[in-house]
């Protein structure tokens, strides 16, 4: 690899550390080519994505970002998971580690707060963002439906009150 690509990763790599709501990094030794397709394609599915980059070069692009404190996670053989999502890249890895044991999550970086193992499990535990919008649009529904029930109740009343006189009026 010449300078020239160098650079190019690295502004590549710089670019995904500012604009990703979550950057998961992990160890993947010992998984095979289809393993990593596999997990590509589950993380594509919620609009996240893989990079493998060398670890050097991952630590020149995070100098001067906000998750710059990330660096100390980048050793060994490291994946970098990430997406605009703050919670789906999170969620996928998660998952994908519990069923693959060559795939171990290290840590991780959500915005500037720099995040242990334990962190990127509790960042895969929130509700992802179609979960909090629907959350709020049922909560916002909920009180306009209940009203429209108490102002239908008495038309409601009233006419099965009438009903049953009728039916006693016909006995």
């Amino acid at each position: 690899m010449d300078r020239a690509q160098k650079e190019k990763v690295v502004e590549e790599l710089g670019q995904i550390f500012e604009s990703s709501g979550v950057v998961v990094v992990a160890h993947y030794t010992g998984m095979t080519v289809a393993q990593m397709q596999d997990l590509r394609a589950k993380l594509r599915e919620v609009g996240g994505s893989v990079r493998v980059a060398k670890n050097t070069l991952a630590k020149i692009a995070l100098e001067g970002k906000p998750a710059a404190k990330m660096g100390d996670l980048l050793t060994g053989m490291t994946v970098l998971s990430f997406s605009e999502d703050p919670v789906a890249a999170a969620k996928v890895c998660d998952a994908y580690a519990k069923t693959n044991d060559k795939f171990v999550i290290i840590g991780g970086a959500m915005g500037e707060t720099v995040l242990d193992q334990a962190g990127v499990k509790a960042v895969a535990a929130m509700p992802s963002r179609e979960e909090l919008i629907a959350q709020i649009v049922s909560c916002i529904g909920a009180p306009a439906s209940n009203i429209a029930g108490a102002i239908g109740a008495p038309a409601s009343n009233i006419a099965s009150i009438l009903s049953t006189i009728e039916e006693k009026a016909a006995a």
